[in-house]
């Protein structure tokens, strides 16, 4: 019973914390891999699953509020499909151990970046 608490309490901290802008996934990923004991493949598989209706959700909350470029949309979105397939295939034919070392980088450089200053851009 515990078990399932714990994976719940997971995914609601992940929820919040994505909701507030901080990274959701990221941390939903640290968390299967780190306390739960998911496989990366997998944990990566349910954080897509995690991360598609909030996307689904912003892009209409965009699209409502007229802030979509749709020239840039249309360019972007076969590119974005043929990198997403290409690294699916990639990490489903590689052994999981080599994905936990880029992955981990990764972090690390996305950490140390939200603690280095920003550089003010002059007018």
């Amino acid at each position: 019973m515990s078990a399932w608490l714990t994976a719940f309490a997971c995914g609601l901290g992940a929820g919040i914390v994505s909701a507030w802008g901080v990274g959701g996934g990221t941390l939903l990923l640290v968390l299967l891999t780190l306390v739960l004991h998911v496989e990366q493949r997998t944990a990566q598989g349910i954080n897509l699953l995690f991360f598609l209706p909030t996307a689904a959700a912003a892009l209409l909350s965009h699209a409502r509020a007229g802030r979509l470029d749709r020239p840039t949309l249309r360019a972007a979105v076969p590119a974005a499909a043929a990198a997403a397939l290409a690294g699916a295939w990639i990490a489903t034919g590689i052994d999981v151990s080599m994905l936990r070392r880029p992955f981990g980088i990764y972090l690390l450089l996305s950490g140390i970046s939200l603690l280095l200053p920003r550089k003010s851009k002059k007018p």
